[in-house]
């Protein structure tokens, strides 16, 4: 019973932690949209693997292939998988265009902590956050999805 509750403790520790470090972490950029930022040194199949994760449960979210996505890309291996994985989800994704009421602005942020990486994708309203363990091989969801649901 002692070890179950460090459990829940340590992973509420972690949700807070990851919640922390990740909010306030994106400027506006000069077209209105987000500035996306991914370590460049994040390997392939690590950006790959967080990348289609991450996108799933935003199909589960707003639906899948129903929208276009704004994306300003930050030219690191986690963009270009985002751009993949949203496209592989039937959505259209537009990189040069101002966002309209008909986009999606989608924004990104990837961050080293203790070990892992910090993942959070964010639209006007819905966020979701989450910590991977990254491997040689890719990376393995390491706690709970974030989800944050705006008006």
């Amino acid at each position: 019973m002692r070890s179950s509750q460090m459990l829940t403790s340590r992973r509420f520790v972690v949700a807070g932690l990851i919640a922390t470090l990740l909010s306030g972490c994106q400027s506006v950029g000069s077209d209105g949209l987000m500035v996306s930022d991914a370590p460049p040194d994040l390997s392939g199949p690590a950006a790959s693997a967080i990348a289609g994760d991450m996108v799933s449960r935003l199909a589960e979210e707003i639906g899948q292939g129903k929208a276009t996505v704004a994306l300003k890309p930050d030219g690191s291996p986690f963009g270009q998988a985002l751009e993949a994985a949203l496209k592989g989800w039937g959505y259209a994704v537009v990189t040069d265009q101002k966002a309209d009421q008909k986009i999606i602005p989608l924004t990104y942020v990837i961050m080293p902590f203790e070990g892992q990486v910090l993942a959070r994708l964010s639209t006007a309203n819905v966020e979701l956050g989450r910590a991977y363990t990254v491997t040689a091989n890719g990376a393995t969801p390491a706690s709970a999805l974030s989800l944050l649901k705006r008006g």
